[in-house]
């Protein structure tokens, strides 16, 4: 067995577990046991048991998408959906650790700074989204509002929904075009 594969099959093990019984009702004997290691084994890659969740938050898929990736210059509306798409289907691979964060960031101070800085992460990314496809001239407060609120609006969904068939980036489609269409009438003039 390589270490890789060890500490590997100890977070898969630890995400199973958490998400089935929480993180406080699981003992680390259990997560030893189901990753078919010792229990000093994972005492000696997670020294606390708390840590096994910092692990976790770090496997969460990368936000960071680069703007000229997804935005269309002079199409704000197009650039936003594309960029929801794009950080829909990177979530989409990881909907249980994400729900299973979610959870854990109540009781877990470790979890929830982790997933602030996350969402800080994605408040930029939508800014430096807007910024690329309005090539700026908007008020920078009008930008840190929008920015936040959408990043708020596809935090909540990462969060909470199950993205079932019925959930797809679609229902973002008026709340964009909104959005889009407040900021294009703050444009200042030429």
């Amino acid at each position: 067995m390589t270490e890789d594969s060890a500490k590997e099959r100890i977070l898969c093990a630890a995400e199973a577990l958490f998400a089935e019984s929480g993180f406080d009702a699981t003992p680390t004997s259990r997560i030893a046991e189901r990753a078919g290691v010792p229990k000093g084994l994972v005492h000696y890659y997670f020294r606390h048991k708390a840590d096994l969740l910092t692990a976790l938050v770090e496997r969460l898929p990368d936000e960071r998408i680069e703007p000229a990736v997804v935005v269309v210059p002079g199409d704000l509306a197009g650039s936003l959906r594309r960029l929801v798409r794009e950080l829909d289907h990177r979530f989409s691979r990881s909907l249980g650790l994400s729900h299973l964060l979610w959870r854990e960031a109540d009781t877990h101070h470790v979890v929830r700074d982790a997933l602030h800085e996350r969402f800080q992460v994605l408040v930029r990314q939508v800014r430096s989204v807007i910024l690329a496809a309005t090539g700026g001239g908007l008020p920078a407060v009008d930008v840190d509002r929008a920015s936040g609120l959408l990043a708020r609006a596809v935090s909540h969904r990462h969060a909470t929904a199950r993205h079932a068939e019925n959930d797809l980036p679609a229902e973002f489609d008026g709340e964009l075009t909104f959005i889009a269409e407040s900021l294009a009438a703050k444009v200042a003039p030429a």
